[in-house]
């Protein structure tokens, strides 16, 4: 077992050569005693403009590493462990179809690898397209604002992050996530996600990654269709039996639930059928945009321009004692660009999006407000239909309430409502752009946000800026850019599950990802898609 090394630091100008040196003074070994070396983090420290730091962890293999660890008594020197498919334990139960994964975003993709690589010949069922098609089927909503409801940023091969920035970041402690990091760069992702500290992979590469995970289940005997939407669940007794898909009926007794969270209709399909869910709490608001290079002169002060530093980031967040709430940035891309994320008939919302170089001229990140199932049943007087006040899905009717309004106040074409910050601050409506230009695509529209969001978000957004520019020198400039909404953070239920990870009310139904409630982000969701189908393994046999 190799041993990791944390909380190694280099000055910025000191030459990455010197790490092993290093590593080895902290084991109080001789450098060439190291047999196998290897970084796993790196991380950059800008508390202090004048003398930025890099962090680093590290992966070294040596003679007798259990002793040495014992030995040195150093918290920062631990024993690594890893996730190893290969010691995964197959059930004794047999299946009489092949398993179902719905969804082919991170933890449907990584849930029908795992089955594929040990022999359970998965069927993945995707109701937007292959990654190819739907780039073109994107890039002309973005056009012409002419929306695909199938195959859009929320649907389709790779799932929503595809369309994002493919951030690898997450908060979760869990040794399969340094496997699934380790599979994106097998498939073609850039080596360094392996050890950044805030690896991400940008959409142009990630939709090469995608294309390749999904040929590799195809060689490993899965089937992945597309444009195949998943219309209902046949159970009988409580176990499901089959599932209807473009109208054809497929025996299916295991299915993981994979859907991602802006599956509406198929949530609905779910309360239908008596699946168990509850409402969930999420946020909603807006997306901001700097000029990057004044993140960058903020981040990194002299060193702004510094060649070993890249487009610098953000995390900030303010909570308000008075309202009981918090505002903070989330899904923040350098370098990148606002984009349209609709998935339904005239309803608008918005998402960040960032390539590899993230080398655009604009920063952007979603400002945004908590908001509970309280709020939800206190909004549902709005709401056309009238729902009961325990229906699970009042959060998603929230979102659609306001990303309806955000529709007709952008023009009712998919032009977004805009407004500079200086404006929103004191309710005014622009009337021009300044050294901040809007990069959303097909177009946007000056107009009032506080007319497509809740006024206690608009008042925490508000007390948030402000707050925000305490700590980021410009964050609250005038120029700035606020384009409206944001409102698909996370998934608005969770689909209750057990300890096995099946369904409470239908059994072989595994709800799985961020779709269902479990995960936030590309690698919290891959994550689960592999812990399901890791829970499939240990009770059935394969299909060998």
């Amino acid at each position: 077992m190799p041993i990791r090394i944390n909380n190694i630091n280099l000055d910025i100008e000191e030459d990455i050569t010197i790490l092993k040196k290093k590593a080895a003074e902290k084991l109080r070994i001789s450098d060439t005693s190291i047999k196998e070396f290897k970084i796993l983090k790196e991380s950059i420290d800008a508390r202090k403009k004048d003398s930025i730091k890099f962090n680093y962890a590290l992966e070294i293999c040596v003679e007798s590493e259990k002793k040495l660890v014992n030995r040195i008594h150093n918290k920062d020197v631990v024993l690594e462990e890893k996730f190893d498919e290969e010691t995964l334990k197959f059930g004794s139960e047999k299946l009489d179809h092949r398993p179902v994964v719905v969804g082919m975003g991170p933890s449907g993709m990584f849930a029908a690898l795992l089955l594929a690589r040990n022999g359970y010949r998965p069927l993945v069922i995707e109701r937007g397209e292959n990654v190819e098609d739907r780039t073109k089927s994107v890039e002309d909503f973005w056009k012409t604002g002419v929306l695909n409801t199938e195959s859009n940023v929320q649907f389709g091969e790779g799932g929503a992050g595809t369309f994002s920035d493919g951030k690898l970041t997450t908060r979760i402690k869990d040794k399969r996530c340094q496997y699934v990091v380790s599979e994106f760069v097998g498939f073609g992702a850039p080596e360094e996600i392996a050890y950044s500290g805030k690896p991400h992979i940008g959409t142009d590469i990630l939709k090469g990654v995608v294309k390749n995970l999904r040929e590799d289940i195809i060689r490993l005997g899965g089937e992945v269709r597309f444009s195949s939407k998943l219309e209902k669940l046949i159970t009988k007794e409580g176990k499901l039996k089959s599932i209807i898909v473009n109208g054809e009926e497929i025996p299916c007794e295991i299915l993981i639930m994979a859907i991602g969270h802006s599956s509406r209709d198929t949530y609905e399909m779910l309360y239908e059928n008596n699946v168990f869910m509850e409402a969930k709490p999420f946020a909603v608001g807006v997306r901001v945009e700097h000029l990057q290079s004044m993140i960058n002169e903020n981040q990194y002060g002299k060193y702004a321009n510094h060649p070993r530093l890249k487009a610098a980031d953000y995390r900030l967040a303010f909570n308000s004692e008075t309202e009981g709430r918090s505002v903070y940035s989330f899904c923040m891309c350098p370098g990148g660009e606002v984009v349209a994320a609709a998935s339904e008939n005239r309803r608008l919302v918005t998402n960040g999006m960032s390539n590899y170089k993230r080398d655009s001229k604009n920063a952007n990140s979603a400002l945004v407000v908590t908001v509970g199932p309280e709020d939800f049943k206190n909004e549902s007087y709005k709401f056309k239909q009238k729902f009961q006040s325990n229906y699970p899905l009042l959060g998603m009717e929230m979102q659609r309430f306001y990303e309806e309004l955000a529709f007709n106040v952008g023009g009712s074409n998919y032009n977004a409502p805009v407004q500079l910050m200086g404006d929103f601050l004191k309710d005014s409506v622009s009337n021009k752009i300044g050294n901040v230009k809007p990069s959303y695509r097909p177009g946007f529209e000056f107009a009032s946000l506080n007319s497509c969001l809740p006024n206690y978000v608009v008042n925490l957004l508000k007390n948030g800026i402000v707050n925000f520019d305490r700590k980021i020198k410009g964050f609250g400039d005038y120029d700035n850019i606020l384009t409206g909404i944001e409102t698909r953070t996370s998934a608005p239920v969770k689909i209750i599950r057990n300890d096995e990870m099946e369904s409470i009310s239908v059994k072989g139904l595994y709800p799985s990802g961020e779709g269902a409630g479990f995960a936030g982000g590309i690698i919290s969701a891959a994550v689960d898609g592999l812990k399901c189908a890791e829970n499939i393994i240990k009770k059935y046999k394969n299909l060998n």
